[in-house]
């Protein structure tokens, strides 16, 4: 038996030339998970990360927070781990000028635009530049959990994104394509989600759970972008 904790990424770059980077709050956030995983008392068996910067960025934060940085298990870079192109997605169905999300108007149209493109892209209807089928996407969030099913045990720490942590819930609750998407862009930065696991089966204990910015002084630090 064990539990899986997947963690989505602290807040990244949404509008910068390079989203692929945490901001200092992003930081912030995934350090102050380590800090109550410590609290608890938390050490993990086994470490799992997507290839992305922020990935890593997010990774090595909370090590500082648990100060076990040296002592975490080797990180096992799974490539089946990394987000999709919201980009490229976004320019399979609209062909105008594209405004950096820098505004609230801004914000939500480019969530609406993602909404249409992910739609599209996991229907089988488009073909992203630059990016695998949503199948083929999908297969690699299914090798990981295999993995994990077969290969480890006790607690065990995996640091992706919204898209493949979404996928990763479709597959184990079986749900349709559209719940997948609204899980994916209710995920927040640094939220954990948790099941249990054996040799033949996940069960869900908890999804997108905030418990290091549980109180009234940490909720501004709360964000999703």
């Amino acid at each position: 038996m064990g539990t899986l904790y997947l963690v989505r990424h602290g807040q990244a770059s949404l509008g910068a030339s390079d989203y692929d980077q945490l901001s200092p709050l992003g930081q912030r956030q995934c350090q102050l998970l380590g800090e109550y995983w410590r609290s608890q008392g938390m050490r993990f068996d086994a470490v799992l990360c997507g290839g992305l910067k922020r990935h890593a960025q997010s990774l090595a934060a909370i090590g500082v927070g648990l100060r076990q940085a040296v002592d975490l298990p080797t990180t096992q870079i799974r490539p089946g781990l990394n987000e999709y192109d919201s980009e490229a997605l976004i320019r399979s169905v609209f062909s105008g000028e594209l405004e950096r999300p820098n505004s609230a108007e801004a914000a939500r149209r480019h969530f609406q635009l993602l909404r249409e493109g992910l739609r599209a892209w996991m229907a089988g209807y488009t073909e992203p530049a630059g990016m695998p089928s949503y199948a083929e996407f999908s297969a690699g969030v299914a090798a990981t959990l295999t993995h994990v099913r077969e290969q480890a045990e006790g607690h065990v720490l995996l640091v992706s994104s919204g898209g493949p942590i979404s996928t990763a819930l479709g597959q184990i609750l079986q749900t349709p394509s559209e719940v997948v998407i609204d899980l994916n862009l209710r995920i927040r930065n640094s939220a954990v989600t948790e099941f249990s696991f054996n040799p033949k089966r996940f069960a869900l204990l908890t999804f997108n759970t905030l418990p290091h910015l549980n109180s009234a002084a940490a909720a501004e630090l709360v964000s999703s972008a």
